[in-house]
Protein backbone atom coordinates (compact mmCIF):
# COMPACT_ATOMS: atom_id res chain seq x y z
CA UNK A 1 0.00 0.00 0.00
CA UNK A 2 0.94 3.38 -0.39
CA UNK A 3 2.20 5.71 1.86
CA UNK A 4 -0.05 8.60 2.83
CA UNK A 5 1.32 11.70 1.42
CA UNK A 6 1.79 14.56 3.64
CA UNK A 7 0.81 17.85 3.03
CA UNK A 8 3.89 19.15 2.08
CA UNK A 9 4.68 16.64 -0.81
CA UNK A 10 1.01 17.32 -1.82
CA UNK A 11 1.61 20.99 -2.00
CA UNK A 12 4.97 20.77 -3.81
CA UNK A 13 3.00 18.75 -6.59
CA UNK A 14 0.02 21.13 -6.59
CA UNK A 15 3.26 24.00 -7.11
CA UNK A 16 5.05 22.18 -9.62
CA UNK A 17 8.15 21.20 -7.19
CA UNK A 18 9.60 18.10 -7.63
CA UNK A 19 10.23 17.49 -4.00
CA UNK A 20 8.67 18.79 -0.66
CA UNK A 21 12.18 20.05 0.69
CA UNK A 22 11.11 22.74 -1.64
CA UNK A 23 9.36 24.18 1.78
CA UNK A 24 12.33 23.73 4.32
CA UNK A 25 14.32 25.84 2.00
CA UNK A 26 11.50 28.41 1.59
CA UNK A 27 10.73 28.22 5.55
CA UNK A 28 14.43 29.04 5.99
CA UNK A 29 15.14 31.66 3.71
CA UNK A 30 11.73 33.32 4.84
CA UNK A 31 13.18 33.19 8.44
CA UNK A 32 16.72 33.81 7.94
CA UNK A 33 16.56 36.20 4.23
CA UNK A 34 19.66 33.94 2.84
CA UNK A 35 18.61 34.82 -0.42
CA UNK A 36 19.13 38.07 -1.91
CA UNK A 37 18.44 39.71 -5.42
CA UNK A 38 22.05 38.95 -7.08
CA UNK A 39 23.20 36.80 -5.27
CA UNK A 40 25.32 33.64 -6.73
CA UNK A 41 24.32 30.16 -5.54
CA UNK A 42 25.90 26.94 -5.21
CA UNK A 43 23.28 24.51 -4.51
CA UNK A 44 25.47 20.97 -3.59
CA UNK A 45 22.88 18.06 -3.73
CA UNK A 46 20.65 19.50 -6.54
CA UNK A 47 18.56 16.64 -7.82
CA UNK A 48 15.56 16.97 -8.34
CA UNK A 49 15.78 20.22 -8.53
CA UNK A 50 12.98 22.07 -6.28
CA UNK A 51 15.70 23.92 -3.81
CA UNK A 52 17.49 25.67 -7.11
CA UNK A 53 14.15 26.20 -8.45
CA UNK A 54 12.94 28.21 -5.89
CA UNK A 55 16.42 30.48 -5.37
CA UNK A 56 15.70 31.33 -9.02
CA UNK A 57 12.04 32.24 -8.35
CA UNK A 58 13.44 34.39 -5.18
CA UNK A 59 16.66 36.13 -7.83
CA UNK A 60 13.64 36.83 -10.15
CA UNK A 61 16.54 36.86 -12.81
CA UNK A 62 18.93 38.68 -11.19
CA UNK A 63 21.58 36.62 -9.92
CA UNK A 64 23.10 33.06 -10.64
CA UNK A 65 22.75 29.42 -9.42
CA UNK A 66 24.69 26.29 -10.04
CA UNK A 67 23.52 22.96 -9.04
CA UNK A 68 25.76 19.62 -8.45
CA UNK A 69 24.71 16.62 -8.09
CA UNK A 70 25.47 12.75 -9.05
CA UNK A 71 22.12 12.45 -10.40
CA UNK A 72 21.88 13.58 -13.82
CA UNK A 73 19.36 17.03 -13.28
CA UNK A 74 18.54 18.20 -17.44
CA UNK A 75 15.91 20.72 -16.44
CA UNK A 76 14.70 22.15 -12.89
CA UNK A 77 10.94 21.90 -13.63
CA UNK A 78 10.83 25.84 -14.94
CA UNK A 79 12.40 27.29 -17.60
CA UNK A 80 15.19 29.59 -16.30
CA UNK A 81 17.91 31.84 -17.21
CA UNK A 82 21.01 31.85 -14.60
CA UNK A 83 21.20 28.37 -14.24
CA UNK A 84 23.99 26.05 -14.73
CA UNK A 85 24.28 21.83 -13.84
CA UNK A 86 27.31 20.07 -13.17
CA UNK A 87 27.20 16.47 -12.44
CA UNK A 88 29.88 15.70 -10.01
CA UNK A 89 30.97 14.02 -7.16
CA UNK A 90 31.28 16.98 -4.07
CA UNK A 91 34.33 14.86 -2.87
CA UNK A 92 35.87 14.93 -6.39
CA UNK A 93 38.88 17.37 -6.68
CA UNK A 94 38.26 18.29 -10.36
CA UNK A 95 34.87 19.41 -9.21
CA UNK A 96 36.30 21.71 -6.36
CA UNK A 97 38.45 23.24 -9.47
CA UNK A 98 35.29 23.98 -11.89
CA UNK A 99 33.73 25.44 -8.54
CA UNK A 100 36.66 27.79 -8.03
CA UNK A 101 36.49 28.66 -11.74
CA UNK A 102 32.92 29.68 -11.01
CA UNK A 103 32.77 31.13 -8.12
CA UNK A 104 33.15 33.10 -5.62
CA UNK A 105 29.23 32.26 -4.14
CA UNK A 106 27.00 34.71 -1.49
CA UNK A 107 25.81 31.31 -0.99
CA UNK A 108 26.23 27.66 -0.50
CA UNK A 109 23.45 25.25 -0.03
CA UNK A 110 23.70 21.57 0.76
CA UNK A 111 20.70 19.79 0.84
CA UNK A 112 22.98 16.81 0.13
CA UNK A 113 22.46 12.96 2.21
CA UNK A 114 24.39 9.90 1.60
CA UNK A 115 22.29 7.29 0.07
CA UNK A 116 21.10 5.29 2.98
CA UNK A 117 21.69 1.89 4.30
CA UNK A 118 19.24 1.24 7.13
CA UNK A 119 22.44 1.33 9.90
CA UNK A 120 21.41 5.00 11.71
CA UNK A 121 25.56 5.30 12.85
CA UNK A 122 26.44 4.55 9.34
CA UNK A 123 24.33 7.25 7.95
CA UNK A 124 25.06 9.46 10.79
CA UNK A 125 28.67 9.44 10.05
CA UNK A 126 28.44 9.56 6.23
CA UNK A 127 26.13 12.42 6.47
CA UNK A 128 28.76 13.78 8.64
CA UNK A 129 31.80 13.26 5.87
CA UNK A 130 29.21 15.47 3.77
CA UNK A 131 28.80 18.28 5.98
CA UNK A 132 31.96 18.44 6.39
CA UNK A 133 33.00 18.69 2.68
CA UNK A 134 30.18 20.98 2.12
CA UNK A 135 32.38 23.48 4.96
CA UNK A 136 35.45 22.80 2.77
CA UNK A 137 33.98 23.41 -0.31
CA UNK A 138 33.27 26.87 1.28
CA UNK A 139 36.52 27.53 2.45
CA UNK A 140 37.43 27.34 -1.18
CA UNK A 141 34.39 29.14 -3.10
CA UNK A 142 32.17 31.27 -0.68
CA UNK A 143 32.54 35.07 -0.35
CA UNK A 144 33.66 36.77 2.68
CA UNK A 145 30.12 37.70 4.06
CA UNK A 146 28.93 35.06 2.84
CA UNK A 147 25.96 32.05 3.77
CA UNK A 148 25.98 28.10 4.32
CA UNK A 149 23.58 25.91 5.02
CA UNK A 150 23.98 22.24 5.40
CA UNK A 151 22.02 19.44 6.17
CA UNK A 152 23.02 16.97 8.81
CA UNK A 153 21.68 13.40 10.44
CA UNK A 154 21.49 14.16 14.26
CA UNK A 155 23.56 11.27 15.79
CA UNK A 156 26.00 12.39 18.21
CA UNK A 157 28.91 13.98 16.79
CA UNK A 158 27.34 16.74 14.63
CA UNK A 159 28.30 19.12 17.48
CA UNK A 160 31.68 19.19 16.35
CA UNK A 161 30.65 20.16 12.34
CA UNK A 162 28.39 22.90 14.03
CA UNK A 163 31.60 23.78 16.17
CA UNK A 164 33.78 24.79 13.00
CA UNK A 165 31.14 26.85 11.75
CA UNK A 166 31.21 28.74 14.61
CA UNK A 167 34.70 29.93 14.16
CA UNK A 168 34.55 30.42 10.88
CA UNK A 169 31.46 32.63 10.53
CA UNK A 170 30.44 35.48 12.40
CA UNK A 171 27.46 33.23 14.01
CA UNK A 172 26.54 29.68 13.04
CA UNK A 173 23.24 27.91 14.31
CA UNK A 174 20.82 24.58 14.25
CA UNK A 175 17.32 25.07 12.43
CA UNK A 176 14.71 22.36 12.05
CA UNK A 177 12.42 23.68 9.50
CA UNK A 178 8.72 22.88 10.17
CA UNK A 179 8.64 21.25 6.48
CA UNK A 180 11.12 18.71 8.10
CA UNK A 181 9.06 15.32 8.94
CA UNK A 182 8.81 14.96 13.18
CA UNK A 183 10.53 11.49 12.89
CA UNK A 184 13.47 12.73 11.14
CA UNK A 185 16.75 13.07 12.21
CA UNK A 186 17.86 15.44 9.69
CA UNK A 187 18.66 19.18 10.96
CA UNK A 188 20.43 22.20 9.27
CA UNK A 189 23.59 24.20 10.40
CA UNK A 190 23.04 27.60 8.78
CA UNK A 191 26.69 29.64 9.12
CA UNK A 192 25.92 33.58 8.74
CA UNK A 193 28.98 36.26 7.66
CA UNK A 194 31.79 33.93 6.84
CA UNK A 195 34.98 35.50 8.49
Amino acid sequence: MERQKDYYTKLARSSGYAARSVYKLKQMNERFRLIKPGSRILDLGAFPGSWSSYAMEVLKGRGRVVGVDLQELKSIGREKLNWQFIRGDIFSAELLERLIELGPFDLILSDTAPATSGNKAVDCERSLEIGQRALTIAESVLKKGGQLVIKIFQGGQEKQLLDQLRKKFVKARAFKPEASRKESKELFFLGFKRK
